[in-house]
């Protein structure tokens, strides 16, 4: 093959390839002014810069025949891909050069990019967060998820209430994807188990009468940071094995005809379908077997590629990371590959299998780890319901020989959970066949050991260890805040891009008046930024010189968004009542999508809604206070949100929020937090200092406590501020034309059984937003705290949680790739 010469980073090669793309691949002429075309054109150009290097990093990876690492994830939220391209390529202000001579502004057309729907929240953008990162320190770790056509809903909200709207991301194609149809791997459903002898006399298991799809791979480029190497993201959708069937299509029966098209298609049609009915449950087990087979049967096919049928030492080349419970049925379906297809024992099947995969837990939530139903199992994957009830056998011998006659040690281990209807418990099949399990966060490593899986714990302690997350400084400080990353770099050098524990220099800034004054420029134009897309959002009116109050992330009740509201309903009363000495304007900023089939997630959101009506129409309390909620939360939103953030809302209850990732952004970016003692909480904590910290509420084991005998009623009578809240929500001030709509929620504040315990922090919130309104006031003391937060953001880099995974579990070797130049 002939060698081509590479492709400039220069303004000129970069316009070059531009006008190549956007007038013969895509037909334009210069008199077409909607920005999708010049997207496309644009995309293109940075795609190929990186398929250059993408082909040399894999190259390099296959020449040093090095260990690698294969990161299972059901959610990767990847966000837009173009300005992190060049950003990790350093081309950005070439990029930025070369469309203004054409007389095009590269950030406008960076606008048309939508968000890859590829995520829900927080655990998808971890994913997407670990594989940036994992790239710049050019560690050989591939990413595997599904390729979903419509993603997290679009969030609209009509009279106050969600309106969930498709998400058709995927709808004018994705430039950033390359389809691998030569990888496509057969899935199988149903059927029944076979058992013939070998040509040795030994019994193997055969899968048949299965009804099969198809699983075609895309690959997306995770480029490192300026260093050469590109990483891979796989994706599989679904297809139908056969387009449909033509004697039936031409008898007529149409819907007949297309329909197992159709049923394989819906495996990869939409992120976590509803799984409140039994077919939503089917079609998200079938979604987790199907990213775990196509995964599994593609690294097998890699690795005879490269080993032929040698599995010798393939433990010591291969590691599995499974994000969370949803791909843990990895562990049975690598026992199923393993055996029935490469002809292994059980004996040796288990011990690759039980070397080579490691778990992540996500929550501390126990309704929240996965069961499925045994006979959804029979159903669905017979085979892997043969295998999953081996393991379990085998696995309660040892507990039996570990503690003799404890029946109930058994019935609480078991991968079975016995019952009316029987289920397999995911998390305890992961920890079963895994040799890592950890952790987010400290205190949620804590109580996985002292609680959730206690039991585990005492049996296997050696297996179990804490990786506090991080957030990957490139897109969530380098990328989203280009005003704070040239300050910095002018300061202390731009080396802290790829070591981020550099920042810590800036502490000696914090005295600094003149760097003071830039500091406060910088995060004022931020939050101008922010005020225009909340005015163009939600068409509320931001005064940047308030407090910018923010909580953005899931609607649920653990995070706590109504203790925030009622806070807002305090200071509303407070405003009302003429309470206004010493008050601090706050405008109040409120996101996040409610899962569809919970309620009261919903109902909060229209609390929120509807008390922001409220505020923002009454001529009295003006600028002293505005609220909005922001309408379908977004990466791309919270690239303008966290920048702009002064005050970071982290108050769940504590014990209850495993790790949390937007504190650590709204932290890396200047904000300060006001939150309890949970997840990540207590670490950022620790790094900045309680001097720069807002914090309340009871602490986990004085939640744990207080339950013993809660009794919000008596909370509520004792405290005028929450007293004055809860009568305006009774009486219907906030719903005059709706009456009893908010009835759950006031139930819910009052019921002992709260497991939220919101009427317990309320005072010592409302005390703590004191703290930080007068803390606000004082403008050099404000700006020093939020310097402060920025130094000591440096442990929240994923560059140092993938350094720790990397150490502790993975154990790979960087691999640099001779023939990529690192760009300047």
């Amino acid at each position: 093959m002939l060698a081509q010469r590479p492709l400039g980073l220069d303004a000129d090669s970069i316009g070059a390839n531009f006008r190549h793309y956007f007038a013969h691949t895509l037909g334009r002429s210069g008199e077409c002014y909607t920005t999708h075309y010049p997207y496309k054109a644009l995309a293109m150009t940075v795609r190929d810069r990186l398929m250059e290097r993408w082909i040399k990093t894999q190259k390099a990876y296959d020449e040093a025949q090095c260990k690698r690492a294969y990161y299972l994830s059901l959610e990767f939220l990847m966000g837009r891909s173009l300005g992190n391209a060049m950003l990790n390529l350093g081309i950005t202000d070439e990029v930025t050069g070369a469309l203004y001579d054409m007389g095009i502004h590269q950030e406008e057309i960076a606008e048309n990019e939508p968000d890859a729907g590829l995520g829900n929240g927080g655990l998808g953008r971890l994913a997407a967060c670990f594989l940036d990162s994992c790239a710049t320190l050019q560690l050989p770790v591939k990413g595997y998820g599904i390729r979903y056509e419509y993603g997290m809903f679009r969030q609209d909200i009509e009279d106050g209430f969600q309106v969930e709207e498709p998400d058709h991301w995927l709808r004018d194609g994705n430039p950033w994807e390359i389809e691998r149809p030569e990888y496509t791997q057969r899935i199988s459903f149903g059927g029944r188990t076979e058992f013939h002898s070998d040509q040795h006399g030994k019994l193997r298991a055969h899968w048949v009468d299965t009804h099969d799809v198809l699983a075609v791979p895309y690959d997306i480029p995770v480029p490192g940071y300026c260093n050469g190497t590109v990483n891979t993201l796989r994706l599989w959708q679904s297809a139908a094995t056969d387009e449909f069937d033509l004697d039936e299509f031409n008898a007529g029966s149409y819907t007949e005809a297309v329909g197992a098209k159709n049923s394989a298609e819906n495996i990869t049609m939409v992120l976590y379908p509803n799984d409140a009915s039994e077919s939503g449950k089917e079609l998200r087990l079938k979604q987790q077997y199907f990213l775990a087979s196509a995964s599994m049967q593609d690294i097998l096919r890699d690795w005879r590629r490269r080993h032929d049928h040698d599995f010798s030492n393939f433990a010591e080349k291969v590691c599995f990371q499974l994000n969370d419970t949803h791909p843990t049925i990895t562990v049975a379906e690598l026992m199923r590959l393993l055996m029935d297809e490469e002809g292994m024992e059980w004996d040796d099947a288990w011990q690759i299998t039980r070397s080579t995969m490691a778990y992540t837990n996500h929550t501390l939530l126990p309704e929240a780890l996965e069961r499925w139903p045994v006979r959804l199992f029979e159903q669905l994957l017979p085979r892997l319901l043969e295998i999953i009830y081996e393991i379990n056998a085998r696995f309660l011998a040892e507990v039996a020989a570990r503690w003799p006659g404890d029946t109930e040690r058994l019935r609480r281990l078991s991968i079975i959970e016995e019952g009316h209807e029987p289920q397999v418990r995911m998390a305890y099949l992961a920890i079963v066949g895994s040799f890592s399990i950890n952790g987010v966060a400290e205190l949620h490593s804590n109580l996985l050991t002292s609680g959730l899986f206690k039991d585990f714990y005492e049996l296997w302690p050696e297996k179990f260890n804490n990786k506090t997350n991080g957030v990957t400084q490139r897109r969530w400080l380098a990328h989203c805040n280009p005003g704070l990353r040239n300050l910095i770099s002018d300061t202390i050098d731009g080396d802290w891009i790829c070591h981020l524990e550099q920042l810590r220099k800036l502490e000696a800034y914090a005295h600094d008046a003149g760097f003071r004054n830039r500091w406060h420029e910088v995060k004022k134009a931020n939050k101008q930024r922010l005020a225009d897309l909340v005015e163009q959002e939600c068409d509320v009116r931001f005064n940047v010189d308030s407090m910018f109050d923010i909580q953005v992330k899931r609607i649920h009740e653990y995070k706590r968004q109504l203790l925030n509201i009622l806070h807002v309903i305090h200071l509303y009363a407070r405003i009302k009542a003429g309470e206004t000495k010493h008050m601090t304007p706050r405008c109040v900023l409120i996101g996040g999508k409610a899962a569809p089939g919970y309620l009261q997630a919903k109902l909060i959101v229209k609390l929120i809604n509807n008390v922001a009506q409220v505020v923002n129409r009454d001529a009295q309390v003006g600028d002293l206070l505005k609220v909005a909620f922001f309408p379908n939360y977004r990466v791309s939103a919270m690239e303008v949100i966290c920048p702009g953030t002064d005050l970071s809302e982290q108050i769940s209850t504590a014990g209850k929020e495993a790790s949390g990732t937007g504190n650590m952004k709204f932290m890396m970016n200047g904000a300060l937090t006001i939150g309890t003692l949970d997840g990540a909480n207590i670490e950022i904590r620790e790094e900045v200092g309680d001097d720069h910290f807002f914090l309340f509420g009871l602490t986990e084991p004085e939640v744990v406590e207080a339950r013993q005998s809660y009794d919000p009623k008596s909370i509520i009578k004792a405290d005028f501020n929450l007293s004055r809240v809860m009568d305006l929500l009774e009486k219907g001030h906030f719903n005059q034309f709706e009456p009893g709509i908010f009835d759950a929620i006031i139930r819910s504040i009052r019921d002992p059984h709260d497991p939220w315990m919101v009427a317990a922090d309320f005072a010592s919130y409302v005390e703590a937003q004191e703290r930080a309104g007068a803390a606000y006031g004082n403008r050099d003391g404000w700006t020093a705290s939020s310097i402060f937060n920025t130094a000591a953001s440096g442990k929240f880099s994923t560059d140092r949680t993938m350094q720790e995974y990397n150490e502790d579990i993975w154990k790979l070797e960087s691999v640099a790739c001779k023939d990529c130049k690192p760009e300047n």
